[in-house]
């Protein structure tokens, strides 16, 4: 597989420094959401019930986005130390495709077939 061109780094660069400010405005903007459910609010049982739904939903979203900002985060340090688009795993390179579509993946396809099947 080839290297990435100069014109796809900075793209996939842009790319993952626009994900990035997502992630941290879709954090910034949930937190209030994550707050715990007042149990003295005076809603009735099935409201309080569903905004507790709600609120596990949105720290799983929330954990899942704070993963995700990690990803981006260390994709970001690989593409600064001239690591990026190299599997962590194999060492081969990840390909421009697969990087357009997660441009934080840290690994190739076959390596993260690999990690989903062990589980």
């Amino acid at each position: 597989m080839e290297d990435l061109s100069e014109a796809q780094q900075a793209e996939l660069r842009a790319d993952l420094l626009s994900l990035r400010e997502e992630l941290q405005r879709g954090l910034s903007l949930s937190s209030q959401g994550a707050q715990p459910v007042d149990l003295d609010e005076p809603i009735g049982r099935l409201s309080r019930m569903d905004a507790m739904q709600q609120q596990s939903m949105l720290k799983a979203n929330r954990s899942a986005a704070q993963l995700r900002l990690q990803q981006v985060e260390g994709a970001v340090m690989r593409q600064r130390e001239g690591e990026y688009g190299e599997c962590q795993n194999c060492g081969e390179n990840i390909g421009f495709p697969r990087l357009k579509a997660r441009p934080e993946a840290p690994f190739c396809l076959a390596c993260q077939g690999l990690r989903e099947k062990r589980g």
